[in-house]
């Protein structure tokens, strides 16, 4: 895909591009979903969604199914009818409604794009084929990097990690197309396979350009080659999760000293950056890496490389024979989809992707109203109360950082439903000629426009996602939650359901982005979005005593034979659960203060329908390909977890459902944090 970006964002879950005809849940708490044969005491997940898991299979198209998939299904055919309808008229050059039209329309024609094959990619291969040098080598990679093609390393705009009203230029390692480093240094048999599968992959795809059986086979191998090197330089997903392990700024001359084979003066220059005195290094051994690379892999090999990344990168936006490799390796083998989605929906995603904040203009009439704008205000209004209260009453910190968390925590920005402040498509050409064009035009327009960001002061009105997405994110450098309107609906956030379920559903979503601005990561920047500590050496000890609490719980949960949660990885994510529920749980508690307490529904309490609402919101499906893809690559961890984990840490929890010591949902010593 050609289109970059830098987005330091934590986001709630995986974003989801799941649509099918499944329908929708008209009720607000399902109990045929149920499965009453479990104790809620020993498998909560499997009480509150077994019945479901069992009837419920996953459709080909899809390597996970769950309740995310009505809200994202109902968005979509939303969307569907925005763009049909707007394909069908010739609108005014440069409205929302002309770009969202044609590019909807350039994708759905499917005879231009077999047309053109891979003529589309020629005037690359032309300058790749030019390469003569080192210095056309690296003017080559800053070109490529232009239009959004991910060679060797990553370099955007983002706010100064240490300086968040201002913008700085970022470098990161890069340059891989397995998922990250783990892909090419594991040595389990699985590891081994995969890396095999990759390379025929190659092969068939260079096959697809012209090449002969043995020169494609060649070419794989020498991608491998430079790939892995790339990787073994590369930092762990892990590691990549520490704020301050990623803030490495550099002058100009220790650049320079660094890379002596890499010019980021020229290559600054190829991409019309403005001018810098420093850039933020992310990781600088990869870069001493890179520099080697520069002078010791032949300019044959590189030219093999940005051949391959030029024809991975663009797959989706070609013709059928390369789609269909393209699936049959990313999604078939990786994550065990059967087969693609139809082309509507692919081409609903592009757009989105590519002109979503035009698209979502359209969206949030149709899809978003004020009451729930209003509502959901309300909600977070209650969520920063019950926050306040419990850091107020914290056990374990000290009054020191006591006082700077709650300066935090009212320092916090809040966006509901979509940006009000667009900064729209000026300049922007699209047309219905080519699909192709039109992707690498976006890519184009959105990096430059990166680009002219840096030594600017930052724009907090920017959103890190668009309207109808179903997810939600809190951005550190930026102290804010974000709510886009394509979650606020059922399942999550629901006007027929009682106040237990919504609490227990969008609820949780609420605490659990405010949480992540306390979690292993987010708890590292201040209440201005500067990374910079705020604790005191003592109660930043007790923290992370109490985060490996939490961390060491999911490492223990096996997934399948051999494969367990990496705890580390999604220690963020865990923490943010527990967190989010526990002042879910509470802020629920509050609003019934001076109410009559509300009757049983389905012959649950409120207390007990709280924790329902959460559970059924991530009754969910996966192939065993995807699970394994998950645990090696997602800060997220198994839904089932999602919801066994934090629960089996929360007393309110056993209390609501009677549970004793000894239960497998009540865990011997509860981790607790916030």
């Amino acid at each position: 895909m050609f289109k970059f970006s830098l987005r330091f964002v934590i986001a709630l879950m995986v974003l989801l591009s799941v649509y099918s005809s499944v329908t929708a849940q008209t009720v607000a708490f399902d109990v045929t979903r149920m499965d009453n044969s479990v104790e809620a005491c020993t498998d909560f997940f499997q009480y509150a969604n077994g019945n479901w898991v069992k009837k419920t299979e996953i459709p080909a198209a899809y390597s996970r199914w769950g309740s995310f998939n009505i809200l994202a299904e109902n968005n979509n055919n939303a969307l569907k009818e925005i763009l049909d309808a707007n394909a069908k008229e010739k609108a005014t050059m440069g409205s929302n409604e002309q770009l969202i039209g044609d590019f909807y329309a350039s994708c759905m024609d499917e005879a231009a794009i077999e047309k053109a094959g891979i003529k589309p990619l020629n005037p690359y291969f032309k300058q790749i084929n030019k390469i003569k040098d080192t210095k056309g080598l690296q003017n080559q990679i800053a070109m490529m990097h232009s239009v959004g093609i991910p060679v060797l390393f990553g370099f955007g705009v983002g706010a100064d990690a240490k300086n968040s009203s201002m913008n700085i230029a970022n470098a990161s390692q890069g340059g891989l197309s397995l998922p990250n480093r783990d892909f090419y240094t594991k040595d389990d048999a699985k590891s081994v396979e995969t890396r095999a599968k990759f390379v025929e992959y190659m092969t068939n795809m260079f096959k697809l350009l012209g090449d002969d059986a043995d020169k494609a086979a060649m070419n794989a191998k020498t991608v491998m080659m430079i790939q892995t090197r790339l990787a073994n330089a590369s930092k762990a997903p892990t590691e990549l999760r520490d704020p301050q392990k990623r803030y490495n700024k550099r002058t100009l001359a220790q650049l320079a000293e660094m890379t002596p084979n890499f010019s980021w003066v020229n290559y600054m220059a190829e991409r019309n950056v403005p001018t810098v005195t420093e850039i933020n290094v992310g990781q600088p051994d990869f870069f001493t890496e890179v520099n080697k690379m520069m002078a010791d892999v032949s300019i044959a090999d590189w030219k093999t490389y940005l051949r391959w990344m030029t024809i991975n990168s663009a797959a989706t936006r070609l013709s059928k024979a390369f789609v269909d490799e393209n699936f049959n390796f990313y999604s078939k083998y990786l994550t065990g989809t059967k087969e693609q989605q139809p082309r509507w929906r692919r081409c609903v995603g592009a757009t989105d992707n590519a002109v979503g904040e035009a698209l979502g203009a359209a969206y949030v009439k149709k899809a978003f109203t004020p009451e729930a704008q209003k509502r959901m205000g309300e909600l977070i209004d209650n969520l920063f109360a019950a926050y306040r209260e419990r850091l107020a009453q914290l056990e374990w910190m000290s009054p020191e950082t006591r006082q700077k968390a709650l300066a935090k925590l009212n320092t916090y920005r809040r966006k509901i439903g979509f940006n009000q402040s667009p900064r729209g498509f000026a300049g922007l050409k699209i047309n219905r000629d080519s699909f192709f064009e039109n992707s690498r035009n976006v890519g184009q327009f959105e990096i430059a426009r990166n680009l002219k960001d840096v030594g600017q002061k930052v724009d907090r009105t920017r959103w890190g996602m668009t309207p109808p997405t179903v997810n939600a994110y809190y951005n550190a450098s930026y102290n804010e939650i974000v709510f886009p309107a394509g979650i606020l609906q059922p399942p999550f956030f629901n006007a027929n359901a009682d106040d237990a379920i919504n609490y227990g559903a969008i609820g949780a979503v609420i605490g659990h982005e405010i949480t992540h601005g306390f979690d292993d990561s987010g708890s590292q920047y201040d209440a201005e979005g500067n990374l910079k500590s705020w604790w005191t050496p003592e109660d930043r000890k007790l923290f992370e005593e109490r985060a490996a609490c939490v961390s060491n719980q999911f490492s223990g949960y096996q997934i399948q034979d051999g494969l367990n949660i990496n705890g580390k990885l999604t220690l963020g994510e865990n923490i943010a659960d527990l967190g989010g529920l526990t002042m879910a749980f509470n802020a629920y508690q509050k609003s019934l203060e001076g109410k009559p307490r509300p009757a049983n529904i389905d012959g649950f309490t409120p207390e007990q329908r709280f924790f329902l609402g959460y559970a059924q919101v991530w009754s969910t499906k996966s192939t065993s390909e995807f699970e394994r893809q998950q645990v090696l690559t997602d800060s997220h961890s198994n839904a089932r977890y999602r919801v066994n984990g934090p629960l089996s840490n929360l007393p309110m929890f056993a209390e609501a459902f009677s549970c004793k010591q000894g239960d497998k949902m009540v865990r011997a010593d509860f981790c607790k944090i916030w």
